[in-house]
């Protein structure tokens, strides 16, 4: 069984000004797939907080797997994808490609997608929307 991770990357979710419904349905997707996810977060859009807890995640933890949500929209706090590039070691452009590929599906938006991916050590990283339907369709892609 592989090990996940999901952090939410939310300023009024960190502040506990908003409900978080993308999160714990990335979790709940990732248990019905076999994965153990063994660490969740709810972090606002700090891009040192960002690459904190992606290299604790990949170098401290080990976790295979890490689906950030949120900020990769196009606010200037969304910094996710920026961050996660900032530790990424080995990008992998076809995740990405995939999930905006379908997200063209269901509408003509989806091109306007920010997110990554990339392997750091042994982990796994992928930047997905804050929405829980899109985070959901995205990862689902993959």
């Amino acid at each position: 069984m592989y090990t996940a991770a999901v952090i939410t990357i939310s300023d009024k979710g960190y502040r506990g000004e908003r409900v978080d419904t993308s999160g714990p349905n990335l979790v709940e997707i990732l248990k019905d797939k076999g994965f153990d996810v063994t660490y969740t977060s709810i972090i606002p859009d700090e891009r040192e907080m960002i690459k904190e807890e992606l290299v604790k995640c990949a170098d401290g933890l080990g976790i295979a797997l890490v689906l950030t949500t949120g900020g990769t929209g196009f606010s200037p706090r969304d910094i996710t994808p920026e961050a996660a590039m900032d530790i990424i070691e080995r990008p992998t452009p076809g995740i990405p490609e995939a999930m905006r590929a379908e997200s063209m599906r269901i509408t003509p938006k989806g091109c306007l997608s920010r997110s990554v991916a990339g392997i750091r050590k042994r982990t796994l990283i992928i930047t997905l929307p804050g929405s829980k339907k899109a985070a959901q369709e995205n990862i689902l892609a993959v």
